[in-house]
Parts: structure tokens; C-alpha cells; sequence
């Protein structure tokens, strides 16, 4: 199967060319060769009907003498002709045929008149000429005249010809490629442009435009290019527009929010400790409040961690540590120990950030308790490959591409205060590929959701 529009456009113009090609060479030929042999038989006819009435007497005896019959032959023989003259009874002929090399359908026809029919003896083109000779009063006589004229000649211009037209096709085609070739190039090359620039506009470059040249319908089509980039680009600049302040938004109310909420997490801590003291609704309400708080405030560090992320100026400083007393300190600070298991050599050494590194193992293993069931496994090995593992029930597989996403939740009938920020898994990628590496999520074969942290060494 022919594939790209040259090879397309190439094959098809050769395949009509081709086909005029021969249609007119073919044509041309069955003109050409319809006119030689009818001037051919037109001449044969035409004189062996005047020689017979020239040279025939008015009135034939019977039997017809044999001069006679020599004479009418001499008069009709020519170089390239044989003739034969016959009464029935005695025949002569001027060369190598004779009666018996007639069609016979001729030799009847000739009975009623002068008659002809194109036939090859051995090997050789000829024109056979019959007649039946009539007597001066219109009486059918018992003299027969068979005149074999050669068309060899005939057929060699006839094979000269095919032979002209044949190199004419090679020219025609000869030249056909050179004008596919240059007409493939002319329209490919606009068309080249537009693919360069599109995956230029593809790759980020929104100001790429192309040149615009004549007014066909290559350069409606670089003319409506020009318009959608010129569109993409304001629309693009637009939401980068609107981003930004989004994203500034956000961190200005984060920032703004930090103080209040951690004067509101000093009051809640105080009221959370003196919960027991107060009536049953009261404490129960204040321990509600204090929970809210802390989430409150985890749901702000999260957005002036992304948002750090996102401006980007966040910085790796980078230190070469233990992973497993590293680990181990992150489970254990945040009150995990006894339902994380922390599975790895002890002499395993990693250059990270240990403050970033420390973020993403507690987004993973706190996302680990909260959605699946401990106890969660934490394993490392050189390279740097750490996993960690739950024994819940795993996420379902039409959801793993958007666990990473920015408020992502795979329950959303879970209600706010049951869950996270829906920050953490992002942030925890985002600190992954600020170390170079990334964090890839799947499912354990006997159940239970599996984040592989993978950072290069």
C-alpha cells in the first residue's frame, strides 16, 4: 500500500500519464494503421478493376483460351503481387501460390463481384483481391481472378511506427517524472512548512507562524494556521494569565492565614486538653474544633508547599544520610511506629534532601494508613528504589493515573473532615522529580496499593 502524499501524488500522475499515454499512442496507432491498409487495398482494388476491363475481351469463348488467361495475368502482375487467373479447368498463376491458398469464403463471395480479404501465408502478411470476370454484355463468364498483393511493406512501417510511439511513451514518461518531481516538490514544500511549524507550536512556541505565499488553497490553509496559532497563543497566554493569579491567590491567603490559624491552634490545643473537664457537648465540640484546626492548618502548609513548587523556588540541599535511621525518624515523630514495619539494610546511604525525602515517605505512609490498613511495609534497595505498601483493599486501576492529581480523592463521597488535603500525594511527586526521579503507583497481586519512590543514585 502506497503511504505519504508524495508517493501518492507521484503514482497517480505516472499512472495518468501512463493511461493518456496509451490511449493516445493506442488510438493514434489504429488510425494510422486503418489508413496505410485502406490506401493499400484502395490501390489493389482500384487497379485490378481497371487493368480487367482495360485488358478483357468484350466476349470470352469457351473454353477460354490460354493466352487470354496469360495475358490477364501479365497485366495484373507487379513485384510485390501474385496473380492467379483461372476458367475452372486450366489455371495460371505468376509465383508461388495458387488457387488453393484463397479463403474459401472469398472464393465464394468473388462469384458476385470484386471482393477482398487480408490473410498471413506462411509467415506473410498479403491482401487477397477476388473476382469473377463478366462479359461485356454484364454475363458472369467462367474467368476467375485471385490477385495476392504483399503488404509486408505495409506491416514494416506499421512496426516502424510502433516503434516511434513507443519511444514517444518512454519520453512522455521520462518527462512525466521530471514534472512530478517538480510538482511534488512545488506543492510539498508549503505543506513541509506547515508540518515544522505545527510541531513547533506542538513542542511550545506559540509565536510560530508561517509565510504566506499566493492565494491558492495552500495558502488558505497557511492563512487559517496563522489565525489558530495567533488564537491558541492569546487564549494560552490567558490561562497562564489567570494561573498565576491563582496560584498567587493562593499563596497570599495561605501566607495571610498562617498567623491566625496558629493562634487558633494555640486555643484549640487548650481547649482540646481541658475537653475532659468540661459538659459532654461542650468537650465534644471543642474536640471537633481542635481536629478542624490541625487540618486547617496541614490544608495551608500544603498550598504554600505547592505553591513554592509551582513558583519555583523551591532548592534541594542536598546530604548524603542512612536511609533507614531517616525513615525510621519519619514514622516514629509522627506517632507510626507501631503500625509501620521499616524493612532495609541499615548500611544503605542516599545523597537527598533529607527534609524533602522526610515529606514524601510521610505523604505515602500517611496516605497508606488513611486509605488502606496497616500494617504498612516500608523496603529499600541501592539505586535509590523505595516502596512502600498497604494491606488495603488497593486503588481501583481506572483511578491510578489520577492518584498524583491536585485535590484528587478516589472516594468522593467522603467528606471533608475524613480525609486529607488531597495535596499530599502531589506534593510528594513534586519532591520526587525535584531530585531528578518520580513516584510510580500500582497494586500488590494479593491486594493492597504499592507507591515505588524511584530517585536516581
Amino acid at each position: 500500500m502506497i503511504t505519504g502524499l508524495r508517493a501518492r501524488m507521484f503514482a497517480s500522475f505516472i499512472v495518468a500519464c501512463l493511461a493518456s499515454t496509451a490511449l493516445v499512442a493506442g488510438i493514434g496507432y489504429v488510425l494510422v494503421r486503418r489508413a496505410v491498409l485502406q490506401r493499400a487495398q484502395d490501390s489493389v482494388l482500384v487497379e485490378t478493376r481497371d487493368t480487367l476491363a482495360r485488358v478483357v475481351p468484350g466476349t470470352l469463348g469457351d473454353p477460354i483460351p490460354e493466352e487470354t488467361l496469360n495475358d490477364v495475368a501479365r497485366s495484373l502482375v507487379r513485384a510485390d503481387r501474385v496473380v492467379v487467373v483461372t476458367d475452372g479447368t486450366d489455371t495460371v498463376s505468376t509465383g508461388d501460390l495458387d488457387a488453393r491458398d484463397v479463403p474459401p469464403g472469398l472464393v465464394a463471395r468473388a462469384r458476385d463481384g470484386l471482393y477482398f480479404q487480408r490473410v498471413v501465408l506462411h509467415g506473410q502478411p498479403w491482401l487477397v483481391a477476388a473476382t469473377r470476370v463478366r462479359t461485356g454484355d454484364g454475363e458472369s463468364s467462367g474467368l476467375t481472378v485471385y490477385v495476392f498483393a504483399s503488404l509486408a511493406k505495409e506491416a514494416a512501417d506499421l512496426d516502424g511506427i510502433q516503434r516511434a510511439l513507443i519511444r514517444a511513451g518512454g519520453l512522455t514518461l521520462l518527462l512525466a517524472l521530471v514534472l512530478t518531481a517538480l510538482l511534488g516538490r512545488s506543492v510539498l514544500r508549503p505543506l513541509r512548512r506547515l508540518g515544522r511549524a505545527a510541531r513547533s507550536l506542538g513542542a511550545g512556541d506559540l509565536g510560530t507562524r508561517v509565510q504566506v505565499r499566493g492565494r491558492d488553497e495552500l495558502a488558505d490553509v497557511a492563512r487559517a494556521f496563522n489565525e489558530s496559532a495567533a488564537s491558541l497563543e492569546y487564549t494560552v497566554r490567558e490561562l497562564r494569565r489567570m494561573e498565576a493569579n491563582a496560584r498567587r491567590f493562593a499563596a497570599d491567603v495561605s501566607h495571610e492565614l498562617r498567623t491566625p490559624i496558629a493562634a487558633m491552634t494555640a486555643v484549640t490545643d487548650v481547649l482540646e486538653e481541658d475537653a475532659a473537664g468540661l459538659p459532654p457537648d461542650t468537650g465534644t465540640a471543642a474536640l471537633l474544633i481542635a481536629g478542624q484546626t490541625r487540618r486547617l492548618n496541614t490544608l495551608v502548609e500544603d498550598l504554600l508547599e505547592i505553591s513554592r513548587m509551582d513558583a519555583g523556588t523551591a532548592v534541594l540541599v542536598l546530604d548524603e544520610v542512612p536511609l533507614a535511621d531517616l525513615v525510621r525518624e519519619c514514622v516514629t515523630t509522627r506517632g507510626w511506629a507501631d503500625k509501620v514495619l521499616v524493612e532495609m539494610p541499615p548500611e544503605l546511604r542516599v545523597r537527598v534532601d533529607p527534609r524533602r525525602f522526610d515529606i514524601i515517605i510521610a505523604n505515602l505512609v500517611g496516605n497508606a494508613l488513611l486509605h488502606g490498613a496497616p500494617p504498612v511495609r516500608i523496603t529499600a534497595r541501592p539505586g535509590l528504589e523505595v516502596r512502600v505498601m498497604d494491606e488495603g483493599r488497593g486503588i481501583p486501576d481506572d483511578l491510578l493515573p489520577q492518584v498524583f492529581d491536585r485535590f484528587f480523592k478516589a472516594d468522593p463521597s467522603r467528606s471533608a473532615g475524613q480525609g486529607g488535603s488531597g495535596l499530599g500525594l502531589a506534593i510528594a511527586q513534586a519532591n520526587a522529580e525535584l531530585h531528578g526521579g518520580h513516584i510510580d503507583v500500582g497494586n500488590a497481586p494479593g491486594g493492597g496499593a504499592v507507591f515505588t519512590v524511584r530517585i536516581p543514585a
